[in-house]
C-alpha cells in the first residue's frame, strides 16, 4: 500500500477523481480480485481481462458504494467482479452437458490431509478445467458459500440444476484427486 488509507476515506477520493487514490484501489485490489476471477475464467489472459473490467466498473460506480464495515470495499468490488465473470459465462452459453441428477459416483470423499497434500495450483487447475457452469457453481457454492436458490437466480437455473451441477463437479474434481493420490503415491 502507497496511502494509509481506510477504505470509506479511499473510495470518497476515489469518487471526487483523485488520481492516487484510484492508483491504490488497484495496487490494494488487483491481486485479490485477479485471483478470484482466475477461478471463475478459462485462463490467466480471461482472469486479467475480468480484473481490469470489474476494477474499472467499480471506479465508475464508486460514488454509489456504501461503507458497511472493514473489509467492505472489497466485497463490493468482488461482487461486481463476479457479476461481470457469470455475466461471461452465460454468454458463452452453456457449455456443460445435459443433467443426469442421479449423479452415482463410488469415489470415496477425499479427507482433508489429502487434499491439503495436493499443490494449491493443482486444485486451481482443475477447478478451472471444469465445464464453465459446473465451474461458476462450484465457485459461488463452495468458495464463495452461496446457496443453491442465490446461484439458481444468478444464472437462470433451477435450485435442482444448481445442485445437479455441483454435484457433477464435486464428481470431475474426486476422480482428478483420486488419479492424482494414485500417480504420486499421496
Amino acid at each position: 500500500m502507497i496511502q494509509d488509507w481506510d477504505e470509506q476515506r479511499l473510495a470518497r477520493l476515489c469518487s471526487e477523481g483523485d488520481r492516487r487514490a484510484e492508483e491504490e484501489l488497484y495496487t490494494r485490489y488487483a491481486a485479490r480480485v485477479y485471483t478470484l476471477c482466475r477461478r471463475y475464467s478459462g485462463g490467466a489472459d480471461e482472469a486479467k481481462d475480468l480484473m481490469q473490467d470489474a476494477l474499472l466498473k467499480a471506479l465508475d460506480r464508486i460514488s454509489t458504494y456504501t461503507y458497511t464495515g472493514r473489509g467492505s470495499l472489497y466485497g463490493w468490488i468482488s461482487r461486481i467482479a463476479i457479476n461481470l465473470a457469470l455475466n461471461q459465462i452465460k454468454r458463452r452459453r452453456w457449455r456443460t452437458v445435459s443433467l443426469d441428477m442421479g449423479v452415482q459416483d463410488n469415489l470415496p470423499e477425499p479427507s482433508a490431509q489429502e487434499v491439503e497434500a495436493i499443490p494449491q495450483e493443482k486444485l486451481l487447475e482443475w477447478i478451472s478445467e471444469l465445464p464453465d457452469m459446473r465451474k461458476a457453481v462450484f465457485n459461488l457454492y463452495c468458495l464463495d458459500g452461496y446457496s443453491h436458490k442465490e446461484i439458481a437466480q444468478m444464472l437462470g437455473i433451477s435450485e435442482k440444476g444448481s445442485a445437479g451441477m455441483l454435484a457433477k463437479a464435486r464428481k470431475q474434481l474426486k476422480e482428478k484427486i483420486s488419479r492424482y493420490r494414485k500417480d504420486t503415491n499421496v
